[in-house]
């Protein structure tokens, strides 16, 4: 063999070499950005589901509430002691005096207690915001802070909400149970919108019903079945979902579960991730009003993602 028919062959040999590989690194290429995609899923839902304990373990989170108190008309002294009309689960013996009167309710604190009415010291008789006011409610602070009552409103009844930071159901709270993240939940549905106005009669825990705007519905496919979700509008531009499914009552909270999605695009679409379907306040604590599903929310689905039910006794 001459040597330009071995240098022939070597050539040969390492074109043939290159040939074979020449449709590896498309596939390496896809397969990295497969896997860089499935990693910020990954990290974007485990960021989701720490800001979510972040904000249920605030001080002030849901899970701080120690009361809920609902109001007579005429005057009602509270406090920690036994002897008031209001019995507080924390903080000093005698707080003061509210009053409802007319719709109206008015404040008078205990002479010497170091109160605070929206972060500045409260010395004498206020009048109260309710949280259906635009201002947003008042909120009575006691213990340094720790302690806080704002004054709800559901239908023509008047309550106090209290919540304290040394609560049990924050301070021996046990973590958050998951289904496994999964991109097949995050599913691209379509807005189809309602008449200007349309509202929705909603239920909830405490047994009453508000007529609450319903902008429209989102229609989307599983498993190549068609499904809706009423969607109903909080004022921030993100559409509501209240919703249960087949899980409801078995892995996943009785009373169905919430979940957000971005506004629809001017096209109609929006995605749903249910992977960031999570427990109403209701399931951490009984003193919520937490809105139920409609009817129309039932889904004959069963949505395994996003939290589970909680076990105050098992830690996570």
């Amino acid at each position: 063999m001459t040597r330009g028919m071995m240098l022939s062959g070597v050539l040969a040999m390492g074109m043939a070499a290159a040939g074979c590989g020449g449709d590896a690194p498309p596939d390496d290429t896809r397969t990295q950005a497969m896997s860089a995609e499935h990693a910020a899923f990954e990290a974007e839902q485990q960021r989701w589901r720490r800001q979510r304990v972040e904000t249920l373990t605030l001080p002030d989170g849901w899970t701080s509430l120690i009361g809920l108190h609902w109001l007579d008309p005429g005057p009602h002294y509270l406090g920690s002691d036994a002897d008031n009309g209001i019995v507080l689960g924390a903080g000093p013996a005698h707080l003061g005096m509210i009053e409802l009167r007319a719709g109206t309710l008015r404040f008078v604190p205990e002479a010497g207690q170091a109160l605070t009415l929206d972060g500045e010291p409260l010395a004498g008789s206020v009048t109260l915001r309710a949280d259906d006011e635009a201002a947003g409610p008042s909120v009575i602070g006691f213990d340094e802070g720790k302690g806080l009552i704002t004054v709800l409103k559901r239908g023509d009844r008047h309550a106090l909400r209290v919540k304290h930071a040394d609560a049990a159901t924050r301070t021996r709270f046990k973590g958050l149970d998951y289904w496994p993240a999964d991109p097949g939940w995050r599913i691209e549905g379509r807005f189809v919108a309602h008449p200007p106005g349309t509202t929705l009669p909603i239920g909830n825990i405490i047994g009453t019903l508000d007529e609450t705007p319903n902008p429209g519905v989102v229609e989307f496919e599983k498993d190549g079945q068609p499904f809706r979700l009423e969607a109903l509008d909080e004022g921030d531009g993100r559409l509501f979902l209240v919703f249960a499914d087949l899980t409801s009552g078995h892995e996943s909270y009785g009373a169905g579960r919430f979940v957000y999605a971005d506004a629809p695009t001017p096209e109609g679409r929006v995605v749903v991730d249910f992977n960031r379907a999570y427990n109403p306040p209701c399931v951490f604590t009984p003193f919520a009003t937490c809105p139920l599903p409609p009817l129309e929310n039932r889904l004959e689905l069963a949505v395994t993602a996003g939290e589970k039910k909680y076990d105050p006794n098992v830690s996570r």
